[in-house]
């Protein structure tokens, strides 16, 4: 099974290296453990590839001088085979009779003729590998990519446009592809189902170039003027033109137009400026993101996510939360708000579970997804499930505008959060909240739950959260003194109660994903029923402590853990009279924040997470085995 990152393409009469290379270094925040380029070079494919970082890369292709008006680019992060360099792309096909003499082992020199690109899975790449191995073809790798490079070159037949359409039909799965041939120079095919792709024009003086991306994004810089593929589109790109076909159920093929739109993709988010990592700069940058998220609400009132959402919010009698891994912590959080402040039924639901399960279907159901990319393949496979359950009201809170999650449903709230370049989630996660909150009112108030007075204090309480936020970020010191200890432990728990179980969960997280350090999150009433077993003095325990109804409670489960010799990391509000003292250390938050509490609470967890991982020396930004934007299942 093959990557599920970054893809570039160009065709133009310049050399397109240097732009394929700058592209992926544009996706690089989404991780990756291998990449490479391909091009089309005196007749000849030429490809370098590597297991390290874009700028080695940059440096091999330099070095081997590799050159082209045509090309295509790519991030691997490895879902089957090795991050390994037989197993990176591009991959070139091997047909019958071609001697393992005729392969340059260096990339540079190649035999096949067909080079290609690959984000997603084929799920059927089994039975093709087999029939394709039995008509003399070769595999150099394990993924399933080099499935779909033998395949085009077998259904070649002078037209590359047409061999890649017969070849889609076959496939079963999710991808995006980028492909170009060795007999047809300045022509690149791309292809889209289930996962993202986009065809750029050049205009101006380069008005005769055109490009593919798996994001605007790689494109930044190049050119405004973005196609966004559809499920089942084909595009070809060649100089000065493209043409996009269409496959419908049918599978039959027809040529369709889409609409060109001129996309800014900001290419200075993405620069690191004064912080050491970008997950540092994110975290400061939530004040900004709440208040631009903020910026276009003059009040709570359902058509802040739509027309027609007045109508649909009377109508529903229960909501259902589809998300995966932060973004599900930012429903559960919501789970609390919509049931004890609009007093509405919600259910939230593991999206990669949610399809696989036998479930009851409430046409009445408002379906709320929450992603921060738009292209979650299996927060969209959830939706799309839903829907078919018979439920249409579908409203998800994204951070893309022009994303396959915003296209898919019938309503939607954008975060305004910006580019976000650390795999470890911070300004999206707290503008997600900020979003379900605004639901939360919107349905409150439509359901007659929400007095003038009340909409008021919690639009007071909003716009006041961005400096609320600065007040706590201010706490930084203190939370780096904290991470020296945390930096020598290999475990740790964290305890919550109420809408703060879920920062719990998400702290847990954070300090699993860039430090490496096991961490699990628990209910603090639960302490009794097992995880007290596991508390030492060699195990911190993280709790939360808001001035809420149930401090009391929770200052009985603090002292559950002293007694079992257990060391405290207490984040509590200025008001709970918690102190310092032998195995308790505690770091005041400026203020409580009553129901937005969650937002205020999170922000030192993501600190803790971070210098903690600074403290270890890990790879902050692009941690082990991660990637950003999780298009395969």
């Amino acid at each position: 099974m093959a990557s599920m990152c970054g893809i570039v393409g160009a065709v133009s009469t310049r050399n397109i290296v240097p732009i394929l290379i700058e592209g992926l270094k544009r996706l690089e925040y989404r991780g990756y453990d291998s990449c490479g380029v391909a091009v089309h070079q005196n007749g000849e494919l030429r490809r370098a590839r590597s297991t390290a970082r874009v700028a080695e890369l940059e440096a091999e292709v330099a070095r081997d001088a590799v050159q082209s008006g045509t090309g295509i680019a790519h991030t691997r992060w490895a879902t089957h085979g090795a991050p390994a360099l037989h197993n990176a792309h591009p991959h070139f096909s091997r047909g019958p009779g071609v001697s393992d003499a005729a392969v340059a082992v260096s990339g540079s020199a190649q035999a096949g003729r067909i080079a290609l690109v690959h984000n997603g899975i084929i799920e059927n790449h089994d039975e093709l590998r087999a029939e394709l191995t039995a008509r003399g073809y070769v595999f150099s790798s394990q993924t399933d990519t080099e499935v779909i490079a033998h395949l085009v070159d077998q259904l070649y037949d002078g037209d590359l446009f047409d061999a890649v359409q017969r070849t889609v039909v076959r496939l079963r799965g999710a991808f995006a592809i980028a492909v170009f041939c060795r007999d047809e120079p300045q022509r690149v095919v791309g292809a889209r189902e289930g996962s993202p792709l986009v065809l750029g024009v050049g205009r101006g003086e380069r008005a005769g170039e055109t490009f593919l991306a798996s994001d605007a994004m790689a494109l930044a810089g190049v050119t405004d003027q973005i196609v966004y593929l559809e499920e089942g589109d084909v595009v070809d790109l060649q100089l000065g033109k493209h043409w996009i076909s269409h496959r419908d159920t049918h599978g039959r093929y027809q040529a369709v137009q889409r609409e060109l739109r001129t996309v800014i993709a900001h290419s200075g988010a993405a620069e690191l400026g004064p912080y050491r990592h970008y997950m540092q700069k994110e975290i400061f940058e939530q004040p900004k993101a709440i208040a631009d998220t903020l910026d276009a609400v003059p009040g709570v009132t359902p058509e802040l996510f739509g027309d027609g959402a007045h109508r649909v919010f009377k109508e529903v009698d229960s909501v259902l939360i589809l998300a995966c891994g932060t973004s599900y912590y930012a429903g559960s959080v919501a789970k609390y708000w919509l049931e004890s402040i609009a007093k509405i039924p919600t259910s939230v639901e593991v999206a990669s579970e949610y399809r696989y399960r036998d479930s009851v279907p409430n046409p009445r159901t408002l379906v709320v997804a929450i992603t921060q990319s738009g292209e979650t393949a299996d927060t969209l496979a959830a939706l799309k499930h839903a829907r078919g359950l018979g439920m249409p009201h579908t409203l998800t809170i994204c951070n893309v505008a022009t994303s396959a999650m915003v296209r898919e449903c019938r309503f939607a709230t954008i975060t305004r959060a910006g580019v976000e370049i650390g795999v470890a989630s911070t300004k999206a996660f707290s503008t997600q909240l900020v979003g379900l909150f605004l639901l939360t009112l919107a349905l409150a108030q439509t359901r007659g739950f929400l007095t003038d007075a009340q909409e008021a204090g919690h639009l007071t309480a909003l716009r006041h959260l961005p400096l609320a936020v600065q007040g706590v970020l201010a706490l930084e010191p203190q939370v780096i003194a904290w991470s020296q200890e945390f930096a020598r432990k290999e475990n740790a728990l964290f305890l919550g109660r109420g809408l703060h179980y879920p920062i719990a969960l998400e702290g847990a997280l954070k300090l699993k994903e860039i430090s490496y350090i096991h961490a699990e999150a628990y209910p603090a009433g639960e302490l009794k029923h097992g995880p007290l077993a596991l508390v030492t003095a060699e195990m911190p325990v993280v709790t939360i402590a808001p001035n809420d109804a149930l401090l009391e409670k929770l200052k009985s489960n603090l002292q559950e853990v002293r007694a079992r010799g257990g060391e405290l990391f207490v984040f509590a509000d200025a008001d709970t009279r918690i102190v310092s003292g032998e195995g308790l250390h505690v770091i005041r938050m400026p203020e409580h924040y009553g129901a937005l509490s969650p937002i205020l609470h999170v922000v030192p967890l993501q600190l803790l997470a971070y210098h903690t991982a600074c403290a270890r020396g890990t790879d902050v930004d692009k941690p082990r085995n991660l990637a950003k934007s999780v298009t395969v299942e």
